[in-house]
């Protein structure tokens, strides 16, 4: 994730970030800096089918004519073709701006300026209430009408695991990828982070993000630090036991470590 990366400072990391091997891009034009990203992914000399670049709409764009502007900005400022996974980034301004901000995305994706659409921040009463929507949309106009919601994002990490969503999205065939994976290190001083990466000589970041790979998570893991970067990317080479993932099942803790739109009733 490159949220709150200066642009003059944005191209460089995405372009070391591609260098060691990572391969999702996730920005913005809120960011203001998906000019320098699509810039490195061109420079890289990575086939641009190997490289998975995400963009959103933002909160308070959240209407049909702005999700269609947006995607349109952001194709012409990162200079790309298309973009792999469009995002509504918060279920505000209620029903019909998030419906309409939804329809806007599946006609990007129609019309092949988007590969694959979904949400963030969605709790399990917004989910359901997209989920009839492309019902309704199917029913008008057959199926793929309504599009699908292939991918979902929310902070996820051991204190704030989201069973009821997590479920949800199993149920329905979508991905979940983990924000702020590493709790905005806020927990990095936790006994049962060192005592596992004492066990695997590894970070309590590394087995933070290894505990949302094996809980089938796309984890994004966000850094400042060119070596944190490479460090976050190295957790291939161990796998937590089934024991040590039932010290992270923490199902009486609910601490998210920044907003949690979830909850919104709006």
């Amino acid at each position: 994730m490159v949220y709150h990366r200066p642009a003059d400072e944005a191209e460089k990391v995405v372009a070391h970030a591609l260098n060691i091997g990572i391969r999702q891009i996730d920005s913005a034009p809120i960011y203001e800096n998906e000019a320098p990203c699509g810039a490195a992914i061109r420079k890289s000399g990575i086939p641009r089918d190997q490289i998975f670049y995400v963009s959103k709409v933002w909160p308070n764009r959240m209407s049909y004519e702005n999700a269609k502007q947006d995607v349109d900005t952001t194709l012409a400022t990162a200079g790309l073709d298309y973009v792999d996974l469009y995002i509504i980034h918060a279920p505000y301004g209620g029903k019909e701006a998030r419906c309409g901000a939804w329809k806007a995305l599946v006609e990007a994706q129609q019309a092949g300026k988007v590969r694959s659409i979904g949400v963030s921040n969605y709790g399990v009463h917004h989910l359901e209430e997209l989920k009839e929507y492309i019902a309704e949309l199917e029913k008008e106009g057959g199926e793929g009408a309504g599009g699908k919601i292939s991918v979902g994002q929310w902070e996820l990490h051991p204190w704030l695991a989201r069973p009821d969503i997590t479920e949800w999205c199993r149920r329905n065939g979508v991905l979940c990828q983990a924000y702020s994976p590493l709790a905005r290190g806020q927990r990095m001083e936790e006994p049962v982070l060192h005592k596992l990466g004492e066990k695997y000589h590894k970070s309590p970041a590394q087995i933070l993000v290894r505990w949302s790979l094996q809980k089938g998570f796309s984890p994004l893991p966000k850094s400042v630090s060119m070596k944190r970067i490479e460090e976050n990317a190295d957790v291939f080479d161990f796998e937590l036991t089934k024991e040590d993932m039932a010290e992270l099942d923490l199902k009486d803790v609910y601490a998210p470590s920044t907003w949690d739109p979830t909850t919104s009733h709006d």
